[in-house]
């Protein structure tokens, strides 16, 4: 603990509790205090230890008593607290009553037989997440206790990680990472700047350069750093790794206040590099820093088969009680008759014939629950956990998502969500970085309207014969240096110092980094035609003309891009003293801050490069006259030393600035489209799903990739609901209104409502495209509250339900998280899919059912903050098609199967009540009850939805027709539910009458002794465990060693466990009823017969529906289609037979 302090409002001491309205901390640069006032009080900040255990929360201070411990498993809490987690779980809550009314009610089976279950449930589970925690307390440890060295006294002090407190100075040195979240105050280097890594943190593996405050630079030794009197204020902890806001104030012989920004802020987590060491201050420790607040998961995301589930356990839930009040009630009516209710061999004591009638039924009415609960599979739960966590590492070890380029493959955040991967109906796609390679090259540019497109012989040596300047009517020369001058000025680009080279020279080969590819592109435009960006070095840009003569600027403010600015300024003062202000950005921002005059030829320029498909940015200046610069100066300062609402200061401050600017001209870079991005999108679109392009970009650049990419094709009529089309009009929203009144009788016209698949009607039909932007956009959705305008989105809704691709241009990161909200709340709630890699893409891709990251170029934000990440958008094809299909079918089966062998199980046990008199009377042995779930039928199943593959993987992505089969969740609708369910009550009565009618003869033996009741429910059981595996083994396709050791070797294990279990007189057991019992069974050939007999007679109707189907698939080769055999399988007449 230290004891930094807080300033308050109103001059009113206030406790650290309240931090949050208070908003800032103040933080004392190695915790050395300097004046302070009364109105000061102390604040406990959380050490710098990392906690990140399952049940672990960031600690609270609420008071201003010492901080609470951080909630998380020790070895004395951890079996209390992981029995609460478990607990919750509804299902394991129903069996652990079930198992309470075993142990006080009479009940007619031991409480072994849900005990033993429940109790292995448990214990797996809770092994899993004690190992994980476990595993996370050593990485935890090996963090907390790592060395660092902390200045204290003028002296290097070494201290565990986890004893840093907020306010010391710490020593970092080069590839160390940063033990907490630092401020910059010095480095080794003279302009006290450093490099660093990212790539732990947003997998941004270029270096970055942060800055340390002009005024600490020089204090580069442990006695100078040692000698700052310094006060830090700054934001509390947020998570945005991004932003950062705070103020440093210098206490010399005269106070001195600085700003800092994420510049300054140096991230735990992240590595130092090619730099020797620093020394930063900590402001952020433990599980206040960035990166422990970003450990917190994104919302849980529950798939469709999870919700079919839940239902079909409620259907079997009320087969329960249905059930147990039947038999209670037969019970009841049956013993009416005296003798029935008390025969002389049976006779009640004088407490039954005393206990009131209505809690003797409701002891019943449990009793029954209670012999028939294992309709319920307890087992299911953590046979799916099972399948979803090792089947995901099927896609992780997939050689086709493998990417030479970054040397990685897919990676799976979330195993939950596998089989929704099968069930996308709209997949939501991003642009730039996603559909092309965001790998930007300089194509051309246009100065005063003059096209400029080629090289110069200066630079890359090409003989040109028209000058420097390849065959275009030239502009004037001044400004033709004026354009590539702003081009080398106005970007954040830095140069990757190289160890080998003594700094940046001008014949050193320069490697240029930065946020953005477009920018490098830029700046390399630039050097092509003879003006080189050099670098930056103390606050002055260095850049070599075409005259090879070095020119310098003095950086005086960067105005930095945002999305919502689209355009970012720099200004810069000239060795002559003149003030410049160079702007670049997006046209629709540049157009109405500049003067009119000259304008038209750049705006057709612009128009026609973005026709081409070329990304275009267009770039202005100004002379900034020095009695300005001062107002501009003081305002920015004053902005940026701001601690509440500076981003919004400065963007008004921003805005004013960049007003009344020239137009020199602009550039146009190329994008090239991925490999096989348009092969993906024709497999999607051939599969049934909806294709939506969200993207920043202007419509005709847009447009033109759309048609690149197939997403329209050139016979697609295209709607364009955009700025253009509705500026004609003087009242926008009434031609608006007649525009999607229009194009919603166009299309009801096309498509009129019939019972035909709409995904069949794509192909027969019209196809139609809609093209939107942002600004129409926010008219629909945030239209006013009279009807006439609420009714915009709604008919906007019914439009792009009938469109088979949308391209939605000019949206900004929320507009994108707007859409996929709006179509994932449509009628029948489409699983939607969004696919993107850059910050801007994250919105959309947490609000969507399932999100996939692209490790692109513009960091791995949106890889963070995906369920699955995949190198490229090809990827896609065979993640949905392949995988997502096996995936769904895999746990569907499953899901299904578990159900259909637990009503097997069951119902002969419910038909033996009506034979027995409804006593409670047990069909089978306590151990068959308890192992029956566990072990005899647990692991073909768990093998089956790990590996089948009903159809080749290969086949399934090359047709992609095929994922329409299992579109809408369709093996999990009532329909194949019902189907499974008939079929286990049909095989439940084979089982069950067919040995009745067996026992019909009671002296089975040769020597004539008599079967009980114990060889019965043994035959019976016996038919059981072999119908149930053996349907299995006839629903599987694909056949592995794995699937063969595990069916015949659990039907090895039931015949060896039932001699076993029957060859021992056991000691803990009050009633041997089973000695000798499964061996004497098996020497009646009759009833080795019997057994035979009902099994096939149990799965004759599995086999004729397969002799069936194969009659049908042969009838679809001679069509060249082979289609897949499940009888779940929804059937589709588009394109099949």
């Amino acid at each position: 603990m230290d004891n930094s302090v807080v300033k308050t409002k109103g001059g009113e001491a206030q406790c650290a509790g309240e931090e949050k309205r208070v908003g800032t901390r103040t933080v004392f640069v190695g915790n050395h205090p300097v004046s302070v006032p009364e109105d000061y009080v102390a604040q406990r900040f959380c050490d710098n230890r990392i906690v990140s255990s399952k049940v672990c929360s960031p600690p609270k201070l609420d008071n201003c008593e010492a901080q609470p411990q951080p909630h998380h498993y020790t070895l004395w809490n951890f079996l209390p607290k992981n029995l609460f987690e478990q607990f919750r779980r509804i299902a394991n809550f129903y069996f652990l009553i079930i198992f309470l009314v075993q142990v006080t009610v009479d009940t007619p089976t031991s409480p072994v037989t849900s005990g033993l279950p429940l109790f292995f449930v448990i214990t797996v589970t809770a092994i899993k997440q004690g190992y994980e925690d476990w595993l996370r307390h050593r990485a935890d440890n090996e963090v907390n206790k790592r060395n660092v060295y902390i200045i204290e006294n003028a002296k290097r002090v070494r201290k565990e990680s986890e004893k840093i407190k907020v306010g010391d100075v710490v020593e970092v040195q080069a590839d160390e990472t940063f033990p907490c979240d630092l401020i910059l105050l010095s480095s080794c280097t003279s302009d006290g700047t450093c490099y660093v890594t990212t790539a732990s943190l947003d997998g941004e593996s270029n270096c970055k350069t942060h800055y340390a405050v002009r005024d600490t630079i020089e204090l580069c030794t442990a006695e100078s750093i040692d000698t700052l009197r310094a006060a830090i204020e700054c934001e509390q902890p947020q998570p945005d790794l991004y932003k950062f806001v705070g103020r440093i104030s210098i206490y010399n012989n005269t106070l001195k206040a600085r700003s800092l920004g994420p510049e300054n802020l140096l991230l735990k987590g992240a590595t130092l590099k090619n730099t020797k060491k620093i020394y930063g201050v900590a402001v952020y420790t433990g599980m206040e820093t960035k990166m422990a607040l970003n450990y917190q998961g994104k919302s849980q995301k529950r798939s469709a088969v999870e919700k079919s589930i839940n239902l079909f356990l409620i259907v079997y839930l009320f087969i329960l009680l249905t059930k147990a009040a039947v038999c209670t009630i037969l019970k009841y009516i049956w013993q009416n008759t005296p003798y029935n209710d008390e025969p002389w061999y049976n006779q009640k004591t004088q407490k039954e014939r005393d206990t009131l009638k209505v809690l003797k039924m409701f002891t019943d009415f449990l009793s029954f629950m209670v012999l028939f609960n294992f309709i319920i599979p307890v087992s299911m739960y953590v046979t799916v956990e099972m399948q979803k966590f090792l089947g995901s590492f099927f896609i992780s070890w997939d050689k086709d998502f493998y990417d030479e380029e970054i040397n990685e493959g897919a990676l799976v955040n979330t195993s939950d969500l596998n089989e929704e991967l099968g069930q996308v109906d709209y997949v939501f796609t991003d642009k730039t970085g996603t559909l092309t390679e965001n790998s930007m090259e300089f194509i051309e540019c246009c100065i005063d309207g003059h096209k400029y497109k080629g090289v110069t012989q200066e630079t890359d040596g090409l003989s040109q014969t028209d000058g420097p300047l390849t065959y275009f009517d030239k502009a004037d020369k001044n400004r033709e240096e004026l354009f590539l001058r702003a081009l080398c000025l106005c970007h954040t680009v830095e140069i990757k110092v190289n160890d080998a080279v003594d700094g940046a020279t001008e014949s050193a080969e320069l490697t240029y980094v930065a946020s953005s590819p477009d920018e490098i592109a830029l700046v390399k435009g630039a050097k092509k035609y003879g003006f080189t960006f050099l670098g930056t070095q103390n606050g002055h840009i260095r850049i070599e003309n075409q005259r090879q003569e070095i020119e310098e600027y003095e950086l005086l403010h960067t105005l930095n891009f945002d999305s919502v600015r689209r355009r970012m300024s720099v200004i810069v003062q000239t060795k002559e003293g003149g003030i410049l202000l160079f702007c670049k950005g997006a046209d629709s921002a540049i157009f109405p801050r500049v003067h009119n005059h000259n304008i038209e030829s750049t705006k057709a320029h612009v128009e026609r490069t973005s026709m081409d498909g070329y990304r275009t940015l267009c770039v202005a200046f100004k002379e900034i006259p020095p009695d300005d610069y001062e107002r501009i100066d003081r305002q920015l300062v004053e902005a940026k030393m701001a601690l509440q609402q500076r981003e919004e200061k400065l963007e008004t401050i921003f805005d004013d600035i960049e007003t009344n600017m020239n137009l020199i001209g602009a550039t146009a870079v190329e994008d090239k489209l991925q490999d096989q991005a348009a092969e993906t999108i024709e497999a999607l679109h051939a599969a049934g799903l909806k294709v939506w392009v969200l993207t920043g970009d202007k419509m005709e650049t847009a447009k033109s990739t759309c048609y690149a990419c197939r997403l329209f094709q050139t016979s697609t009529e295209l709607l364009e609901l955009t700025t253009k089309t509705i500026e004609e009009s003087e009242r926008k929203e009434d031609r608006l209104h007649e525009l999607l009144i229009e194009y919603r009788k166009k299309l009801l016209h096309e498509f009129p409502k019939s019972t035909r698949s709409l995904k069949k009607a794509w192909t027969e039909q019209q196809e139609y495209g809609l093209i939107i932007d942002g600004s129409t956009l926010s008219l629909i959705l945030n239209s006013n509250h009279d009807s006439s305008s609420n009714n915009y989105k709604s008919i906007f809704v019914q439009i792009c339900m009938k469109c088979t691709a949308v391209l939605c241009c000019r949206m900004a990161p929320l507009q994108k998280a707007q859409i996929v909200r709006m179509v994932k709340n449509l009628k029948g709630s489409p699983i939607t899919l969004s696919i993107g890699d850059g910050a801007n893409d994250v919105s959309m891709i947490l609000e969507s059912h399932v999100g996939i990251g692209i490790k692109g170029k513009e960091g791995r934000q949106a890889s963070r903050n995906s369920d699955y990440s995949v190198p490229k958008f090809k990827h896609l094809k065979k993640l949905l098609l392949g995988h997502g299909h096996l995936y769904y079918v895999r746990i569907a089966h499953l899901v299904q199967y578990f159900f259909y062998k637990n009503l097997c199980f069951i119902l002969p046990q419910f038909l033996y009540q009506f034979f027995c008199g409804f006593s409670q009377q047990p069909l089978y042995d306590a151990a068959y009850l308890t192992m029956y779930n566990i072990c005899f039928t647990s692991l073909p199943i768990l093998a089956y939805s790990l590996l089948e593959q009903h159809v080749n993987i290969d086949t399934l992505t090359s047709d992609p027709r095929l994922y329409m089969k299992i579109s809408g969740n369709a093996m999990l609708q009532w329909g194949p539910f019902l189907y499974w369910t008939f079929l286990a009550a049909f095989e439940g009565i084979v089982f069950f009458f067919g040995t009745y009618f067996l026992f019909q003869n009671s002296s089975l033996e040769e020597n004539a002794k008599v079967y009980g009741n114990w060889t019965f429910g043994t035959v019976v059981f016996t038919i059981l465990v072999f119908t149930v595996t053996l349907k299995l083994a006839l629903d599987t396709r694909f056949w592995t060693w794995i699937n063969h050791f595990v069916i015949w070797g659990s039907l090895a294990f039931y015949v060896f466990f039932s001699f076993f279990w029957g060859g021992i007189i056991w000691p803990f057991l009050k009633q041997q009823r089973m000695y000798f019992v499964f061996a004497q069974m098996l020497s009646s050939v009759s009833t080795w017969l019997a057994i035979v007999l009902l099994i096939f007679i149990s799965l004759f109707p599995e086999i004729l529906l397969i002799v069936l189907k194969n009659v049908r698939r042969r009838s679809a080769r001679n069509q060249n289609l082979e289609l897949p055999m499940l009888l779940s399988y929804k059937h589709i007449d588009s394109g099949y037979s």
